[in-house]
């Protein structure tokens, strides 16, 4: 057995699963949701893996300070000024809000937790809260090495005041009387369920809630129509994340003039999702003269891998490199278009010289053992952590096998995180 009790419990250690019954109760506590456990089995059989993960207290924190680094670079005129000016023109709008559920992506490794990406509207973490909530162990020594996991039902308080807190840095005061989940086509989105889950949120608050085609809405001078209803506030998921998109106009129409409050929205992603941030969070010497303290500089160029803009110029160069080198679209979102160069073939190399990309150095994924028809398997893991305003709400970890979470892999999916209490 391994002296690194972390690894041991990511190894060998299969006695905390998921209650399947606690889990249906926590999809199934209302009317909106009945039903809605034993549909996923047949049609999201690889959202939730059975066996959660093990992460030590020091990377938990050194996480924090890496999120806490980006936040005092983000906070620099000079990095914002950079990043607003390569942006559309609609980033530089600022309507006070700072943009809900920010996912900070890790990998782990024996030199401690590497960020691989930023996301805006970053799913799951309702549907993680649900999961946290539904583990139970059968190990007495396990329990008394781990804390409960970031799940409670205080997590949905703390995400019901985030909402709250963006209404009011752009209304000043009082509360939405309606809420909007909006994507293109939910009900056909992979993360529809979690849109139940969040308006279920919502109402047991007191706000109403629906789930909204971003298609189907309308902007007057009523304000922003959806649903029959007038929209107060828009928890935006879709992925045109400037949008610019002409089925969009209604949401940027509302966006622009303030007559919704729209969050997630195109400033946020400018300025902390676009890829090619990472090109600059990495770059001491622009850091610096930005004024960022040497401090966070350090952190930032230990916790980032070393990326940079894919130049056309230097096409010979990065293909030659490219086995070392993971390639991203600097607009990407759930690995698409993402490619691992020892994987490349030529034509997707044309498309990304042809494209706007970030080469990234590719650093290996920790792994987690799991049971799978009853045989031991050896999944990846990433870590997400939800972060809103510079604070961690939550963290989360998806398994999977391949280049990029999938949700596709037996035993894998969304998995609960523990940290060892001492």
């Amino acid at each position: 057995m391994t002296d690194n009790p972390i690894e041991w419990l990511n190894t060998d250690c299969f006695c905390v699963t998921v209650d399947a019954e606690a889990l249906r109760a926590e999809l199934e506590s209302d009317d909106a949701t009945r039903g809605l456990y034993d549909s996923l089995k047949t049609t999201h059989a690889y959202l939730f893996a059975h066996a959660p993960i093990f992460v030590s207290r020091e990377n938990v924190v050194a996480m924090s300070r890496l999120v806490d680094a980006v936040e005092a670079v983000v906070a620099r005129p000079g990095y914002r000024g950079a990043v607003i000016a390569r942006a559309p023109a609609i980033a530089a709008h600022q309507p006070g809000p700072v943009g809900v559920l920010m996912g900070f992506d890790f990998h782990v490794t024996p030199e401690g937790p590497r960020l691989i990406e930023i996301n805006t509207n970053a799913g799951g973490v309702f549907l993680n809260a649900a999961l946290a909530r539904a583990q139970r162990a059968c190990c007495a020594p396990v329990l008394s090495l781990i804390e409960a996991p970031a799940g409670s039902a205080r997590l949905e308080d703390e995400l019901f005041a985030m909402f709250l807190a963006e209404w009011r840095r752009q209304r000043g005061e009082g509360r939405p009387a309606t809420v909007a989940i909006v994507d293109d086509a939910p009900e056909s989105q992979y993360l529809h369920p979690e849109f139940l889950l969040a308006a279920r949120m919502f109402t047991e608050r007191g706000v109403e809630a629906l789930v909204c085609d971003a298609r189907t809405l309308s902007h007057d001078g009523g304000g922003l129509q959806g649903g029959g209803r007038t929209i107060d506030l828009v928890y935006n998921r879709t992925t045109d994340f400037y949008l610019d998109q002409p089925e969009h106009a209604a949401l940027r129409d509302a966006y622009l003039a303030g007559t919704a409050v729209v969050t997630p929205h195109p400033r946020a992603h400018a300025l902390y999702a676009d890829k090619g941030n990472l090109v600059l969070l990495g770059d001491a010497e622009r850091l610096a003269s930005w004024g960022v303290e040497p401090a966070t500089v350090e952190t930032l160029r230990r916790a980032i891998p070393r990326t940079e803009m894919v130049d056309p110029a230097r096409a010979d160069e990065l293909w030659a490199a490219r086995r070392k080198l993971f390639f991203k679209p600097v607009s990407g979102f759930g690995g698409r278009a993402a490619y691992r160069g020892d994987k490349l073939t030529r034509k997707a190399w044309a498309e990304i010289l042809q494209g706007r990309y970030v080469a990234q150095e590719i650093v290996p994924p920790s792994e987690r053992s799991v049971q799978v028809d009853g045989r031991p398997e050896r999944l990846k893991l990433d870590l997400r952590c939800y972060v809103y305003d510079g604070s961690l709400l939550s963290v989360a970890a998806r398994l999977y096998r391949g280049q990029t979470t999938n949700f596709r892999t037996p035993g894998g999916g969304f998995a609960t995180v523990f940290c060892p209490s001492r």
